[in-house]
């Protein structure tokens, strides 16, 4: 059977973002970033669009370059169909649609929180035989050991089939030789493939739902966010403390030298499997202001222990409703996925639970964390071999659903 090569395009907020892959194999993920935005401490809309405008032609091109083919061995184009930023999907499924027609090939759309559940069933290409196996794209390979030197650690070694990215599993309180027994296949720098059904924390700035997953096109949400997500709270919280944007980063650095109980905010009381995170922010907001008014240093002197107590708390949070899902449905095996997915202290928790309560854990790799078009790929993929293509008028859209 001739191989099957998909095009993904992603271009749901602030990143242009092409990948290429062979079957469900990943052969390349190019994204372009957009700095031009932490200026003005979050994605301005209308710059963000621009920006894909300018980007799109020279990530995909390089994309298909890394991938080793041409445009004319693509078997179809997947792209991001929403939800998002409307102005920036634009430009992804207008182009998708160009490249689509001028080719003569099916047009594949997909949706962005599908897609960053769907990132854990992406694989790397299989090595031939007497050859290393292929580091990630955008990955360095790990060099083989010198003489006399150590392989990789015996917990990589023995789970992961590609080397963890520069800085993956650093903070999450692994020791050697952990990562045997229930709940170890999610380690960081694996990506395990989850069995159906299992239960996925989807967390980004700005989602935050549990979905229960039958299938790659049978999701059901749960319970979400009914006012701010998880990931849009940190950014906030990082702002009025000062930090920049986006905080995300700025906060899981700062954590790490901090006490998570330092601090106190307040957590909500919302019933069944929703989430909430305004009432934190608020929370936040009027500590900061009275600790402020006393010490005008207050921040400066206690960022570390700020940053720490609120991880703790929306980590704490987040983790209270999985449980809950977990007893409710019985599923065991446990993935988390979005941006907010990178963050250690999750991570940390997510390693907790599974010990503590018989999970098997997922986690991606933190290059499929943030929005990329190898998650995108995926699905495409999938849904090629189901023959589920789009019309070529198939409008973008912006809310916030899986359907």
């Amino acid at each position: 059977m001739s191989p099957i090569y998909i095009l993904g395009i992603e271009s749901s907020c602030d990143d242009t973002s092409a990948a290429v892959l062979r079957n469900d194999e990943l052969l390349s993920n190019v994204t372009a970033s957009q700095a031009v935005h932490e200026a003005y401490g979050g994605v301005v809309p209308e710059l963000a669009s621009r920006a894909h405008q300018q980007n799109v032609v020279p990530v995909v091109s390089e994309a298909i370059r890394q991938a080793g083919i041409t445009k004319e061995q693509l078997s179809a184009i997947a792209f991001t169909r929403g939800p998002g930023l409307m102005g920036s999907l634009l430009v992804g499924v207008n182009f998708a649609k160009g490249l689509a027609r001028s080719l003569g090939i099916p047009l594949i759309d997909v949706n962005h929180l599908q897609g960053h559940v769907m990132a854990h069933f992406i694989k790397q290409p299989t090595p031939c035989p007497g050859e290393k196996p292929t580091p990630c794209p955008g990955e360095k390979p790990t060099p083989s050991p010198s003489p006399g030197e150590g392989s990789l650690n015996s917990t990589s070694a023995k789970n992961v089939t590609n080397p963890p990215s520069p800085g993956e599993g650093k903070g999450v309180g692994f020791s050697p030789g952990e990562g045997k027994g229930v709940g170890m296949v999610g380690m960081v720098g694996m990506v395990g493939i989850p069995p159906y059904p299992f239960l996925c924390l989807l967390v980004s700035g700005g989602n935050s739902q549990i979905v229960k997953v039958r299938a790659y096109n049978d999701m059901e949400v749960l319970g979400q966010t009914i006012d701010d997500a998880a990931g849009e709270a940190i950014d906030k919280c990082s702002k009025v403390m000062g930090l920049g944007y986006p905080g995300g980063p700025i906060i899981d650095r700062l954590a790490r030298q901090g006490n998570p109980k330092a601090y106190q905010f307040s957590e909500p009381h919302i019933p069944g499997l929703d989430y909430s995170f305004s009432g934190l922010k608020t929370s936040f907001l009027y500590s900061l202001q009275k600790w402020v008014a006393d010490d005008p240093q207050f921040i400066e002197h206690h960022k570390e222990d700020l940053a720490a107590s609120l991880e703790y708390t929306i980590v704490d949070i987040l983790m209270k409703k999985l449980k809950l899902a977990v007893k409710l449905t019985g599923i065991k095996h446990v993935a988390v996925a979005g941006g907010v997915s990178a963050n250690n202290g999750l991570r940390n928790a997510f390693h907790d639970h599974a010990r503590r309560y018989g999970w098997t854990i997922y986690i991606p790799k933190f290059s499929y964390t943030t929005d990329n078009a190898a998650m995108i790929g995926v699905v495409g993929y999938h849904k090629y071999l189901d023959g589920d293509f789009c019309s070529i008028d198939a409008p973008a859209f912006s809310k916030v659903t899986f359907e």
